[in-house]
């Protein structure tokens, strides 16, 4: 790649022609459950705590956009820039693949893979390289940009798996419970009535048959404590199952041309940087999505709780 920007415009536009093959190696049913190997080991326990941070992640980035809106352009800056969701391997591992395969990147096989080390290899060589070089002092802000803009790509697949799991515990809730659950917290009523109905059936002194028949007319009163550990329990267990809800995510994104057109809009970002052509940077809009989904779960959940 050169300063001309119509050399640019070619070292792009074949960063755009190799996403097909990027996608159908790495996000196809395959190729998603070869990445979520790295899922197997500390991304459990990132999972619940993201999960958590996901929330203030929307609150910062539209604080962010208020004070764009506001020309108050440091301030939005600075806020964009807050790295909220802890990095999963399954992430890295997504990045890795972004920046050698689609961006050429000389990254070390061996060795730290941390933020600086990535910066250091985005500068150091490799047509992106050269052209971030051109951009002389710039170079080192410009490469830790589009490391955000990479690393906010990687977010959009934990916020579908989010949204995955959101969909699952909404059928699960419609088929067991006929009843809406579109969230771990709307489902734990239903399950925790179900654990104490059992439980009272199965310990009722004339048997299990007539305990049927007498909790039957007589429900079982569900003590607050066991709805809050059900609350808990079941936000690790959707916590775990959307670690790997990517698996099944992944290959419907990449069936419907989801993952292809977010690249895109990747590799324009990226492009808009080293171009010094005016834009906003990839913004990832999948999180709020995900935040309609417990607002949905925190209403059902309130006006259960005021019926009584």
């Amino acid at each position: 790649m050169s300063e001309n920007p119509t050399d640019n415009s070619a070292w792009f536009a074949e960063r755009r022609a190799r996403i097909e093959a990027i996608v159908a190696r790495h996000f196809s049913l395959a190729g998603s459950l070869r990445l979520h190997r790295a899922a197997l080991g500390a991304d459990i326990l990132r999972a619940p705590i993201n999960i958590a941070l996901a929330p203030v992640l929307v609150t910062v980035r539209l604080l962010a956009g208020l004070c764009a809106l506001i020309r108050l352009p440091r301030a939005a800056s600075w806020l964009a820039a807050r790295p909220i969701l802890l990095r999963s391997a399954v992430s890295a591992r997504v990045e890795t693949i972004l920046l050698h395969e689609l961006f050429e990147v000389p990254l070390r096989t061996n060795g730290p893979q941390d933020r600086g080390t990535r910066v250091a290899a985005l500068c150091g060589g490799g047509p992106l390289g050269q052209a971030l070089a051109a951009r002389g002092e710039a170079a080192p802000d410009l490469a830790r940009q589009i490391l955000r803009d990479i690393g906010e790509y990687t977010s959009t697949r934990a916020a579908m798996a989010e949204v995955t799991t959101a969909l699952f515990t909404l059928i699960a809730g419609g088929l067991v419970f006929q009843a809406l659950t579109p969230g771990m917290i709307s489902m734990a009523p239903g399950v925790a009535a179900a654990v104490s109905q059992n439980t009272a059936v199965a310990n009722f002194p004339l048997g299990a048959t007539l305990g049927g028949v007498w909790y039957g007319v007589f429900p079982v009163a569900v003590p607050p404590w066991l709805v809050a550990l059900t609350v808990l329990g079941l936000v690790c267990l959707g916590a775990v199952v959307a670690t790997f809800a990517g698996v099944l995510a992944d290959p419907v994104q990449a069936r419907l041309g989801i993952h292809r057109r977010r690249l895109n809009r990747l590799v324009d970002a990226v492009e808009g940087l080293v171009s010094a052509a005016p834009g906003r940077g990839f913004v990832a809009r999948e999180h709020y999505i995900v935040r309609v989904f417990d607002l949905w779960d925190a209403v059902i959940s309130a006006l259960r709780i005021l019926r009584g």
